[in-house]
């Protein structure tokens, strides 16, 4: 089951970048981004005011709750947002496959969670299918700035790397439904406080589609990815939680296909490939041992 959700969780955020590249065309990235948290803070209310769902604080924890919310969503989606609005969704989606390096050397160095060789091994095959993936990728209309918009997205990942890292050492103590509603909450809060500023602006008008997408990413993207990542990231090692991403970029041009009518080459589906087999490489659970006076 958790692999089940984690493959889910990535088929929404690989979504996710069509949709917001959609939306930001007639939104206000600002107001998209306050409208998701609230919607999904409103659709976790009957789960949360269950009795059966009340918060158990722990004293201390507020900093990593605050952290944690404030890496992602609050930063990460502001750095995001803004790099699709210099690159393309398919380039952006690319730079995603940098979070399972940053994620393993984080828990590396900070939880004291040491790595398997196939674990790595199988991030550096699918990092490989990812270049392979883009290297013939070229700036278009769609991506007027895409070395400013891939760096953002680099920064996005670097905060998304520490939320992961923080919800992996709060999953022991709360739900994946309280670190989640933390997460919108503080979103709520954050990119509210920010819409009253004069860089956000209010829309004068509401397109019906520019309004499903909202609620597309309120719902499922905002609450159904998170929600599922979150509670698999505490049942697996940080670092496998982490490989699935790499999935993210392959879902993402599978998308732009049957939604914008791109065509992918043979090479880049060989690439797909990779990336796919790379992920199912980090997850052997161990390397076959040779028994002891066999050959």
């Amino acid at each position: 089951m958790p692999y089940l959700a984690l493959c889910l969780a990535m088929m929404l955020w690989a979504s996710s970048f069509i949709a917001l590249k959609s939306v930001f065309a007639v939104f206000d990235p600002v107001f998209v981004l306050f409208c998701r948290m609230v919607i999904a803070t409103v659709c976790m209310l009957p789960f949360l005011l269950r009795r059966g769902s009340r918060l158990r604080y722990q004293k201390g924890d507020w900093l990593w709750l605050l952290l944690m919310g404030l890496s992602e969503p609050c930063l990460y989606f502001l750095f995001e947002a803004n790099a699709l609005l210099h690159t393309s969704a398919s380039q952006a989606s690319m730079i995603t496959a940098t979070l399972p390096l940053l994620v393993a050397v984080g828990a590396h160095f900070l939880l004291r969670d040491r790595q398997r060789l196939p674990v790595w091994l199988g991030l550096a095959v699918s990092m490989t299918g990812v270049v392979w993936l883009t290297g013939g990728s070229e700036a278009d209309a769609s991506a007027p700035s895409p070395i400013l918009g891939n760096a953002l997205e680099f920064l996005a990942m670097i905060c998304a790397s520490g939320y992961v890292l923080i919800a992996k050492k709060l999953s022991p103590r709360y739900s994946a439904l309280t670190l989640t509603a933390t997460q919108t909450v503080l979103g709520t809060f954050w990119f509210g406080a920010i819409l009253l500023t004069p860089w956000g602006h209010w829309p004068q008008h509401y397109p019906l589609d520019a309004v499903l997408w909202v609620l597309y990413l309120g719902v499922f993207i905002t609450l159904g990815a998170y929600g599922m990542y979150t509670w698999a990231v505490g049942k697996v090692p940080v670092a496998l939680a982490g490989a699935f991403i790499n999935l993210i970029p392959v879902f993402t041009l599978a998308m732009a296909w049957l939604y914008l009518g791109e065509r992918l080459t043979g090479p880049q589906w060989l690439a797909c490939l990779l990336v796919l087999g790379g992920v199912l490489l980090s997850q052997m659970p161990r390397w076959p041992q040779r028994q002891a006076g066999k050959v």
